[in-house]
């Protein structure tokens, strides 16, 4: 595959998430549609380390210094928004409970969080 079709997939599932950010109410599937976007942040970033970086630097990765780093650019992204996102799952069920205990509900259109 080339990049352009890793970018297209990549935007297409950014795509399918932002909809679905912005079109469900119930708070689980929000939180799903984020995860979704951040799924296509790591296609695209692993796509442009893949194909960005020229073979030329790749196959002499190990003769010159900082060469390897440079390679593993998007992996190192990836691995970031991934623990980003671990984060934002444990975050974000921990408030769906807590609003879910008080207001007896996960309809984000009818959760106003400052009136008690």
């Amino acid at each position: 595959m080339t990049l352009e079709r890793w970018l297209v997939l990549s935007a297409v599932l950014f795509t399918i998430g932002l909809y679905g950010a912005l079109t469900k109410r119930h708070a689980v599937a929000v939180l799903m549609a984020i995860e979704i976007m951040f799924g296509a942040v790591n296609i695209a970033a692993l796509a442009m380390s893949r194909y960005v970086v020229p073979f030329a630097l790749r196959a002499n990765a190990a003769d010159v210094e900082g060469v390897a780093s440079l390679v593993l650019t998007g992996q190192v992204f990836a691995v970031f928004i991934i623990t980003i996102a671990a984060a934002e799952v444990a975050l974000g069920l921990a408030l769906v409970i807590a609003i879910y205990r008080s207001r007896e509900t996960v309809d984000v259109t009818r959760v106003n969080l400052m009136k008690r």
